[in-house]
């Protein structure tokens, strides 16, 4: 099969497995099943509607430019966003893994989501880790230093998340047991992370998972839409805010109840500019059932039903949390991992209430206890799996439109391509050398 003949090219070409010599690419390692659900026709809708909703026409006028000179139109940096959380940032065993770790930021990914869970990011109160002399956690690493990084490396930056109402990873273990007391000290928290960091970053998820707070914790009458409040008061008018809840794998009355509450925010006049939405494929046995075609929630149908439901929000849409476990770490789990991921992120990239995917943990054993240890991008030493290398040859080749094309009489030149900024080089009348940017939206 031409998917197969795809991973196993990858496979080989990168030599990332000593016994490779054994494994050839008639081995299938997904079922005829797994092609009935991924079959020909989804595929050319998918293709579609990339081409339809991923990309634009431009026209773009040009200074000084001989008719049938050459153009060459460069696209330097998508508008949709593909990223990773960054839990293990700074924190890998040899500077030459925490370099290639932080590197995947700017050259794979475009966006990042940087830890501010308040539990470890304030374990005593008033002592906030902040800076880069701030006291260890393991997969909580001091913001400051995160932030200048992606800062310098022009990523797209998600706080996760100012507020959080499960006990075992949002509140500090000082937080007082009483409502009106917490609620003070929640908009202190809120104003707090305001001032220091103001508008450098991007994007925040204001509250996480809050639609079942009843079993989760004590917490605040009313407080996801009073902590969004806060928010609205004390950050810049440019951030973004999100909300962050559910995974596909759960049921469609999930989603309803969700996108109720999101609306009944947005009525109620919360900013809400995106709503997240997690996918996580924790257990490596529900990887195995969909290489092997059995029925899951991760189906084409399926993954666009819960989709279009949180479309009625009115809102843009973040798969915010997304786990791809291989079921084992050999050479053809990991195969099934990358092909797993290949078909779901082209469905999602096709998808046009879709803002962006982010990946939950890049590195093979990084993940949070009880989540699976065959789920990274890299293996445990930080060698790329042949997932990467689809994710790559996506994001930074299918994705990205290159062209040279001749200017017309007119001094100008036509394309279409796909959404993102853009840099224009041509050679005017005069023999110099013209640089411009542009913006295909």
């Amino acid at each position: 099969m031409k998917h197969i003949y795809f991973l196993s090219a990858i496979f080989f070409g990168m030599s990332l497995i000593a016994s490779a010599a054994t494994f050839d690419s008639s081995d299938k390692v997904m079922s005829e099943q797994y092609y009935k659900v991924w079959n020909d026709d989804v595929q050319k809708t998918i293709d579609q509607n990339i081409e339809k909703y991923r990309k634009a026409d431009a026209k773009v006028s040009l200074h000084n430019v001989k008719a049938g000179t050459d153009v060459i139109v460069e696209q330097i940096s998508s508008d949709f966003l593909f990223g990773s959380n960054s839990f293990l940032f700074g924190q890998l065993d040899t500077p030459e893994k925490n370099k290639r770790y932080q590197e995947t930021f700017g050259t794979l990914f475009n966006a990042a989501t940087v830890a501010f869970y308040w539990k470890t990011l304030e374990p005593q109160q008033g002592a906030i880790r902040f800076t880069a002399d701030s006291p260890y956690e393991y997969r909580r690493p001091a913001t400051d230093p995160v932030v200048d990084y992606f800062e310098s490396r022009g990523v797209n930056m998600n706080g996760h998340a100012i507020v959080y109402g499960l006990r075992r990873w949002g509140h500090p273990t000082w937080m007082p047991e009483d409502r009106e007391q917490m609620e003070e000290i929640i908009q202190d928290h809120v104003k707090i992370i305001a001032r220091r960091y103001k508008g450098r970053l991007n994007r925040w998820d204001v509250v996480n998972e809050p639609i079942d707070q009843a079993n989760r914790g004590l917490m605040p009458d009313d407080y996801t839409y009073k902590t969004y409040s806060w928010a609205m008061k004390y950050f810049p008018k440019n951030v973004m805010f999100n909300i962050n809840d559910t995974d596909i794998h759960w049921g469609e009355g999930d989603f309803r109840r969700y996108c109720e509450l999101v609306r009944n925010l947005i009525d109620r006049g919360v900013k809400i500019d995106n709503v997240g939405i997690q996918s996580h494929i924790f257990d490596p046995k529900e990887s195995l059932a969909i290489a092997q075609g059995k029925p899951t929630s991760m189906t084409p149908d399926k993954i666009s039903s819960k989709i279009s439901i949180m479309a009625e929000t009115g809102r843009p849409i973040h798969l915010s949390e997304i786990t791809i476990s291989a079921p084992d770490d050999t050479s053809i789990g990991n195969l099934i991992q990358a092909e797993i991921a290949k078909n779901l992120y082209r469905l999602w990239f096709s998808t046009p209430s879709l803002m962006g995917i982010t990946w939950w943990n890049l590195v093979d054993g990084g993940a949070a206890p009880g989540e699976p240890s065959y789920s990274g991008l890299y293996d445990k030493d930080m060698n790329p799996k042949p997932v990467y290398f689809v994710l790559d040859e996506l994001i930074n080749h299918q994705w990205r439109t290159n062209l040279t094309l001749k200017a017309d009489e007119d001094g100008s030149i036509s394309f279409r391509g796909f959404k993102g900024e853009y840099r224009i080089r041509w050679t005017d009348r005069s023999g110099k050398t013209r640089t411009m940017t542009y913006h295909v939206q």
